[in-house]
């Protein structure tokens, strides 16, 4: 940390303010992560089994999780109902869809998996009609869910009778993305207003994640004869950068430039996963991709306009 000191030889130093990265910086790296975690997912998959490459993944974001905790002199939260509640949004929200992902990233092109996920805007405002009666919708959030929805039938081809795509992959990675609204809806009716602060709370969820792949895994999963080299660079790529890192950034992204801005980050994602996929990874791109990206992520974007914005 530099100092300056005035002319003056009896002045004391002046200590300068501690520069931050600006957020459109961070806000971009953010992007850049999340968006090559699908790619990342693909390599892991090439070595290792959908469960291997999820509980590396956990491993690795706990470590970066706890890491961070003990620098700010985080402890986790107590109480036994705080954990049993941990433990639901730990598996809708870490456990489950992360899972599916790898999965169906074994039958299905990392592009059409980044573009899946941004489908999560559209169930969450579908749950919400049922789930969140605050949460009344406006035309046009009803217009977006149809305009969504409608982009999704366009990256399938519906209206080819889905040729050439494998709809387990794809109902997986579907059903991924459904996971997440599910979750955080959950979050926001149990375990709002605990006292906890945000990095405890998901360092704990992350560590209840952990267990879980940890118990389920040898389950369904032998070990692997020999570590494939870039495909485990490629899974604690995926944990350390694109669930540690990624969820500190995220924070500090929500506290400065509030979560509406922040939560912008998911229309970019899936134009750097399809970007990535199809760059590095060589997959093919059908017409019908991008555009139905570009419908999916309008219609997510008019989900989230709130009544008088």
């Amino acid at each position: 940390m530099s100092t300056v000191t005035t002319p003056r030889a009896e002045a004391a130093p002046v200590r300068q303010p501690r520069t931050r990265l600006d957020w459109r910086l961070r806000f971009g790296a953010l992007s850049l992560i999340w968006g090559f975690s699908f790619l990342l997912i693909k390599v892991g998959t090439q070595g290792y089994a959908p469960f291997q490459v999820t509980l590396g993944r956990l491993v690795f974001g706990t470590a970066v999780l706890a890491a961070a905790m003990a620098v700010k002199r985080e402890r986790l939260p107590r109480g036994a109902r705080t954990w049993g509640h941990l433990a639901v949004a730990a598996f809708l929200l870490n456990a489950l869809p992360f899972s599916l992902f790898a999965y169906s990233e074994l039958t299905i092109p990392s592009t059409l998996a980044g573009i899946c996920n941004a489908t999560s805007p559209l169930w969450g405002m579908a749950l919400s009609l049922v789930a969140l009666s605050e949460d009344r919708p406006t035309r046009v959030r009803f217009a977006g869910l149809g305009i969504g929805f409608l982009g999704v039938l366009t990256v399938l081809g519906a209206w080819q009778g889905f040729h050439g795509l494998d709809a387990t992959g794809t109902a997986m990675a579907l059903l991924a993305s459904l996971s997440y609204p599910i979750g955080w809806i959950y979050v926001r009716r149990t375990l709002a207003g605990t006292g906890h602060s945000h990095l405890a709370m998901t360092g704990a969820q992350l560590l209840l994640a952990t267990g879980q792949l940890a118990i389920v895994t040898p389950l369904f999963t032998s070990a692997p004869g020999h570590f494939a080299l870039v495909p485990l660079l490629a899974v604690a790529a995926l944990g350390a950068l694109g669930t540690g890192l990624a969820v500190l950034i995220q924070y500090g992204l929500v506290a400065e430039v509030g979560p509406t801005t922040a939560q912008m980050v998911t229309y970019f994602i899936p134009v750097i996963a399809t970007a990535a996929g199809v760059a590095i990874l060589g997959e093919s791109l059908r017409w019908t991709t991008p555009v139905g990206a570009v419908i999916v992520l309008a219609g997510a974007a008019l989900t989230q306009v709130r009544r008088g914005a």
